[in-house]
């Protein structure tokens, strides 16, 4: 029978060097030491069987999943990933899923030089929670609430992708590639620490580009001209769904894991040198304006596009219902 020790030492006690960890994983807790000069950046995000991933997915995209989550969270911060917890509940202990889930998160973990130090598992319902620790250089974090007016509103990647990928049901090359955007985010780690001189304010898009832009345009009080039109959607996307259902779906769907980001005049030829280095495209899609209220308004050509039903609530009845 695999005990709760056995199965942490048999599948996540991997000795990994990544910043000062002075004591990892095999204690109550884990002792660790930022850099000097560095503050700790700290994120925690679970996802939960039929909720954040439908019931038939591998564990090996779960387990890569559970990070990635995590990881895009520091991206948004600019912050380089140190160290992570996880607490895991199982229904069972099933040794080949938990080889599979183990690769999945160390998968990406090595990419990234992340260190697992610790964490928790308990018996019940399929559910993985991470918490990240990264690092940055003291005052160099970027938040949601540094945008001004006149700054450009920049997307990372193909929005919409994740979404599709989820719901596709079909066989060929379009959809076997937006399912991947969805079972393999890619956190965009580097491009959130070069953005860190450049990016006025930033956010990662989990719940939603129109939804999670509404957050930076909240905690900076003001509101955005955009364009629909302007929407970086994926060849892919518009071959499975059409192109208005891909904008719809690019607006609204959550869980691209891309980088939403704004950037000020004086900064915008230095941004268009850090573009070339990035693995992935980054667009303009609008202008961050002063208004009364913080209001994101899209545009399809002459006309104000209204944006369907967006972003997900857990509590709400969408939420729920989903949940169920």
């Amino acid at each position: 029978m695999l005990t709760e020790f056995n199965l942490i030492e048999r599948f996540f006690n991997r000795q990994q060097a990544s910043g000062q960890l002075t004591l990892g994983i095999g204690d109550d807790a884990a002792v660790i030491a930022p850099d000097p000069g560095a503050e700790l950046v700290v994120a925690t995000d679970a996802i939960v069987n039929g909720i954040h991933f439908p019931v038939y997915t591998p564990p090996h995209a779960i387990g890569y999943r559970s990070l990635a989550v995590n990881l895009s969270d520091l991206a948004a911060m600019g912050a380089v990933p140190r160290w992570a917890s996880l607490a895991l509940c199982l229904p069972d202990a099933d040794t080949e899923w938990l080889e599979q889930f183990a690769d999945g998160f160390f998968d990406l973990a090595d990419i990234f030089n992340v260190s697992l130090i610790g964490g928790d598992t308990v018996s019940g319902p399929l559910m993985a929670s991470v918490t990240v620790h990264g690092e940055v250089g003291k005052g160099m974090a970027v938040t949601r609430s540094g945008a001004n007016e006149g700054d450009g509103i920049y997307v990372t990647g193909h929005p919409g992708d994740a979404v599709a990928g989820r719901l596709v049901e079909g066989t060929n090359d379009a959809d076997h590639y937006l399912a991947d955007r969805f079972l393999y985010p890619v956190p965009r780690v580097m491009e959130g620490q070069a953005l860190r001189n450049v990016a006025s304010a930033m956010i990662d898009i989990s719940d939603g580009l129109h939804a999670d832009l509404g957050h930076v345009l909240n905690q900076s009080g003001l509101g955005a001209e955009l364009d629909v039109a302007a929407l970086p959607l994926s060849n892919e996307l518009r071959s499975s769904v059409g192109r208005e259902q891909a904008q719809a779906m690019a607006l609204t769907g959550g869980d691209d894991y891309e980088l939403c980001f704004t950037v000020p005049d004086e900064h915008q030829s230095q941004l268009q040198e850090l573009v070339d280095s990035f693995d992935c495209a980054v667009t303009r899609i609008g202008t961050c304006v002063a208004t009364e209220e913080s209001e994101a308004v899209w545009r399809l050509g002459q006309n104000i596009y209204q944006v369907p039903d967006s972003g997900f609530e857990h509590f709400s009845d969408e939420g729920q219902e989903e949940a169920l």
